[in-house]
């Protein structure tokens, strides 16, 4: 953006350090340091505003395209059968359907039973012959 070469670069710091001098010129590099920071993040705040105003503009832009595609399709495809909201709804002389209707009775299983292994039997060999 700006086309500082090193040696302007270099120069720019010359005359600094004879205007200003050795002992001021880390406080006014501070300071100038300071100043570029926030110059810097005004321009990061106004970028980012910027491009959050073109996202919401697209998304817009979007939404509207979205809506006229899908009107336009609603016109070409009309729903022969449109779903009533009382559709759904029960009879006033009809029986409310329970969620499961079998009419076997349930069926009782045994519970098993855990018993402890006795601890004070070797395992048996494998090879079958005893010591």
């Amino acid at each position: 953006m700006f086309d500082i070469a090193p040696t302007e670069l270099l120069l720019v710091a010359f005359v600094a350090l004879v205007v200003i001098g050795p002992k001021d010129l880390p406080k006014a590099m501070r300071l100038v340091g300071y100043w570029v920071g926030k110059a810097r993040g005004v321009a990061r705040q106004f970028r980012s505003g910027f491009d959050s105003m073109v996202r919401e503009a697209e998304l817009e832009e979007m939404e509207k395209k979205w809506a006229s595609e899908n009107e336009r399709i609603m016109r070409e495809h009309p729903t022969d059968d449109p779903v009533a909201p009382d559709s759904m709804a029960v009879e006033p002389g009809a029986e409310p359907a329970l969620p499961f209707d079998d009419p076997a009775p349930p069926v009782m299983v045994e519970r098993p039973v855990i018993e402890a292994a006795p601890q004070d039997k070797p395992a048996p060999d494998p090879d079958g012959a005893s010591s």
